[in-house]
C-alpha cells in the first residue's frame, strides 16, 4: 500500500503554496499576480520597449554581463530554492544556475556582434539587412531546471533590445521570482518584469494586447495553445515542447556501456529532462546482455540517496508515470526492475526497466517524464531507426553505434532536431537545435535564437536624383 503524500500545489485564491517533494513541507508560499499586476507587467514593458531598443547593443551587453555576475553571488539561494520547490538534487540544482550564469555570459558576448548582411545589388547602390528588436516578449519556462532554461531566453530576448515579461511554472514560483528580483535589480526599469501564477495567469497574458513574441518551453499542450493565440495576436512563436526521443543500440557497442549511456538518459533527473530516453530499441544480438547491465544501473540509482537521485516533482506527475508502466504491465510488458511507488514520505519513484515493450503503449507513444527505460528488441539496426523516426515528436535522438555509415544514414533519416552519436547528452558550446513536429518550432537557444528574437529589414540606396 503506498501512503498518500500532499498535493505539491496547493493554492489559494492569493497565493501559490508549493510543497516539498522530498518530505512534504511547505516549501514556498508566493502571492499570486492579480490581474491588474498582469496588465501592468505588460503595459511597463511596453513603455520601456523603445527605449531599451535604442540602447547601444554594447550597453545592453554590458548589463546583461553585470547581471549575471549578479546572479552568480547568489547561485546557492537560487540552488536552495529549487531544490526545495523541485527536488532538484542539490549537485544538479547548483550547476543548473552556473549553466543559467554561462549563458546569459554568453549572450552578453553574443548580442553586440549580432549582425545583418551585406547584399550584393546594382552598380553604385548598396543593400544590406538590419536586425531590430521585436517588441516585447513573453517568456513561459518550466520548472525541471527552471534557471538555466530561463537565463537562455531571456538572456537572448534582453541583449537583442527586446523587453520582458516572464511567467516562470507554478511548480517553483519562489525559484523564478528570486531569479527575477535579481536580474531587475540590475537592468534598467521594465526591461525584465516578472509574474507569479499558474495556467490562469498564463490565460490572462494571452489575453493581452501589445506582447510580439511568445517564447515557451514546456508541455507541448501548452505550445499548442500559444500557437492557437498567435492566430489572433500575430505574436511570433519559439517553442520547445515534449520529447519522446528514441535510443538505437547496435549489436556491435559494448552491451555494458550502451546500458550505462542509457542509463543516463532515461534516469537523470529522475528522467525530467525534455531529451530524456524514452524509447530504447536494442538489436537483438546485445539485448541479453544489455538489459542485464540496464537493470544493474537502475537498482544502483534507486538504492542512492535523494541528494543522489531526486523525487519526482509532485504526486501529479508519480500518477502519470505510474499510469504508462502499469498501461504497459497491462498490454504484455515486463517489469525487470522498479515498477512501483515506494512507500514512505515524498514522491519519490524508482529508476524502472521494462522489457518486452511495443509501440502502442503509452511509454512509447507519449513523453513520460520519469526514470522509465522501455526497452523493444529489434532485429537490425535499421529497424530500430526506422521505429524511431516512427513518432509524432521530433526534438531529439540518439544512436549507438560503431559503423559510421550507420551513423550518418540515421542523422539523414530520423526527423528530429538533434541526432546524437555515442553519447545521450552533449554538445558543442552555442548549438542551436530546432525541434520539429509536436516538439515544436524555431531555435530556441544559441546564436540562433538572436534571429528569431529579432526582425530583419532590408535597406536599399541609391543616389539621389540630380545628385552632384
Amino acid at each position: 500500500m503506498t501512503l498518500a503524500t500532499p498535493p505539491v500545489e496547493t493554492p489559494t485564491d492569493d497565493h501559490l503554496v508549493v510543497t516539498n517533494p522530498v518530505d512534504g513541507s511547505i516549501a514556498s508560499t508566493v502571492r499570486r499576480s492579480t490581474d491588474e499586476d498582469v496588465r501592468n507587467a505588460v503595459a511597463r514593458a511596453r513603455a520601456a520597449a523603445p527605449v531599451w531598443a535604442r540602447t547601444a547593443p554594447a550597453e545592453r551587453g554590458a548589463l546583461l554581463r553585470a547581471a549575471a555576475e549578479h546572479v552568480r553571488q547568489h547561485a546557492q539561494e537560487l540552488a536552495a530554492l529549487n531544490t526545495r520547490e523541485t527536488g532538484k538534487v542539490p549537485g544538479d540544482a547548483l550547476g543548473g544556475v552556473e549553466a543559467g550564469v554561462g549563458t546569459l555570459l554568453q549572450y552578453a558576448e553574443l548580442g553586440p556582434v549580432h549582425r545583418g548582411e551585406a547584399l550584393r545589388g546594382s552598380f553604385g547602390a548598396a543593400d544590406w539587412s538590419v536586425p531590430h528588436p521585436r517588441g516585447v516578449v513573453l517568456a513561459l519556462t518550466p520548472w525541471n531546471d527552471p534557471v538555466a532554461v530561463a537565463c537562455g531566453i531571456l538572456g537572448a530576448a534582453i541583449v537583442t533590445g527586446n523587453t520582458v515579461v516572464h511567467k516562470g511554472s507554478e511548480r517553483c514560483p519562489a525559484t523564478i521570482a528570486r531569479l527575477n528580483e535579481l536580474l531587475a535589480e540590475v537592468l534598467p526599469d521594465g526591461v525584465l518584469l516578472g509574474v507569479d501564477g499558474d495556467a490562469v495567469t498564463g490565460e490572462l497574458l494571452l489575453a493581452q494586447d501589445g506582447i510580439d513574441v511568445y517564447a515557451h518551453v514546456g508541455s507541448t499542450a501548452t505550445g499548442d495553445r500559444l500557437a492557437e493565440a498567435a492566430l489572433r495576436t500575430r505574436a511570433h512563436v519559439v517553442r520547445e515542447n515534449g520529447g519522446n526521443d528514441a535510443v538505437v543500440v547496435d549489436a556491435d557497442v559494448d552491451p555494458a556501456w550502451a546500458a550505462s549511456q542509457v542509463a543516463l538518459g532515461a534516469f537523470a533527473n529522475t528522467g525530467q529532462i525534455c531529451t530524456s530516453v524514452e524509447r530504447v530499441y536494442v538489436h537483438r544480438d546485445a539485448a541479453a546482455a544489455f538489459t542485464e547491465a540496464l537493470v544493474a544501473e537502475a537498482e544502483r540509482r534507486t538504492a542512492a540517496p535523494a541528494t543522489e537521485f531526486g523525487p519526482l516533482v509532485d504526486q501529479r506527475l508519480r500518477d502519470t508515470v505510474q499510469q504508462h508502466v502499469d498501461d504497459a504491465v497491462a498490454a504484455g510488458a515486463r517489469v525487470l526492475t522498479g515498477g512501483v511507488q515506494p512507500q514512505g514520505l515524498g514522491t519519490f519513484y524508482p529508476a524502472t526497466v521494462l522489457d518486452g515493450c511495443t509501440d502502442d503503449m503509452l511509454v512509447m507513444r507519449e513523453e513520460t517524464f520519469g526514470p522509465i527505460a522501455p526497452v523493444r528488441v529489434v532485429d537490425s539496426f535499421e529497424e530500430g531507426v526506422r521505429l524511431a523516426a516512427t513518432d509524432r515528436y521530433g526534438l531529439a535522438a540518439t544512436v549507438l553505434t560503431n559503423d559510421t555509415g550507420r551513423a550518418l544514414r540515421a542523422a539523414a533519416e530520423l526527423p528530429v532536431g538533434t541526432v546524437k552519436v555515442n553519447a545521450v547528452f552533449g554538445g558543442a558550446p552555442g548549438g542551436s537545435a530546432e525541434p520539429r513536429g509536436a516538439s515544436g518550432s524555431g531555435f530556441g537557444y544559441g546564436p540562433h535564437l538572436l534571429d528569431e528574437l529579432t526582425t530583419t529589414t532590408v535597406v536599399h540606396l541609391e543616389p539621389a536624383g540630380g545628385a552632384r
